[in-house]
């Protein structure tokens, strides 16, 4: 069973997805500084990916394989968070179910 010292040294999402981990944080506010700056990455990614899908329509894109790996970098990775938040949330369903 993971204890929240755990989750928090996985790194930030995109350290996650190439299998990484580069964070060693200490105490109980680590995992929500952790959480906060994975969720910063997420929409830094996202408003990257709506400059990439703007040139894109406006044909101002310069390289097109950037764009598209800047669209795919951010689906990835809102994919991720989406599926961390849907285990949490289970998580968090089944310690109300339990009983004491």
């Amino acid at each position: 069973m993971n204890t929240i010292k755990d989750l928090s040294s996985i790194g930030s999402t995109s350290d996650l997805l190439k299998g990484k981990s580069s964070v060693k944080p200490t105490g109980n506010s680590a995992f929500m500084e952790h959480l906060k700056s994975a969720l910063n990455e997420v929409n830094e990614l996202q408003e990257e990916k709506e400059i990439a899908v703007a040139d894109l329509a406006t044909g101002q894109v310069k390289d097109l394989h950037q764009a598209a790996i800047a669209i795919d970098k951010a689906e990835l990775n809102m994919k991720l968070m989406l599926e961390i938040r849907n285990k949490a949330l289970n998580a968090y369903k089944e310690l109300g179910r339990t009983q004491l």
